[in-house]
């Protein structure tokens, strides 16, 4: 696979994404919309460090044409982050759907008016 094309699929789902979290009426798209949002920049950030023909950067002499681990390290951290958000997020719309008995924006904030 050509990694320009993985980069400019990875741009337009972010802001596919983007524009799902923007225009979400519920709780649980916009959930969703970030977790693909995460993905699209891992996915983005990975093909930037590709090139074709490298080799793993451990083991024996590769020299010049060994891949820079710095970007996968920094990837798998953002896949750790990521996980953590999403668990927070869930959290968060497990209390509020107990609390309020929804899980829509617009539902919500008549709720908070009302108060």
């Amino acid at each position: 696979m050509n990694y320009e094309i993985v980069e400019i699929f990875a741009v337009v789902l972010f802001f596919v994404s983007l524009f799902g979290l923007i225009t979400s009426k519920g709780v649980i798209k916009g959930i969703v919309s970030i977790i693909i949002m995460e993905i699209s920049v891992v996915m983005f950030f990975l093909s930037l460090g590709f090139r074709s023909g490298i080799l793993p950067p451990i083991g024996g002499d590769v020299g010049q044409n060994a891949a820079d681990p710095l970007p996968q390290a920094l990837m798998i951290t953002a896949i750790i982050i990521g996980v953590a958000v999403t668990a927070v997020n869930m959290t968060m719309l497990i209390a509020l759907s107990r609390q309020f008995k929804t899980t829509e924006w617009d539902l919500l904030k008549k709720m908070k008016m009302d108060e």
